[in-house]
């Protein structure tokens, strides 16, 4: 169970934090991310096969690259 006391100073805090985001900079810290990049969540039996994202971008360029009219992708 909470302590009544610490809830109300908590709620006074809160009340009182302004937060100026026109004074906000970018975190130099975080990387930055490719905007071609897309996470997907492999199920935990194919994630058994495929344990580096370089393994699961072969299998799944040999498989476009085996594709008939595989026009989107041309770069084998």
């Amino acid at each position: 169970m909470k302590n009544p006391e610490s809830t109300e100073q908590a709620q006074e805090i809160l009340s009182e934090y302004h937060f100026d985001y026109s004074k906000a900079k970018p975190n130099r810290f975080a990387t930055v991310q490719p905007k071609t990049q897309v996470t997907v969540t492999l199920e935990p039996d194919v994630a058994q096969i495929f344990t580096t994202s370089e393994a699961v971008n072969n299998v799944l360029r040999a498989i476009l690259a085996a594709l008939p009219n595989s026009q989107l992708y041309g770069r084998v």
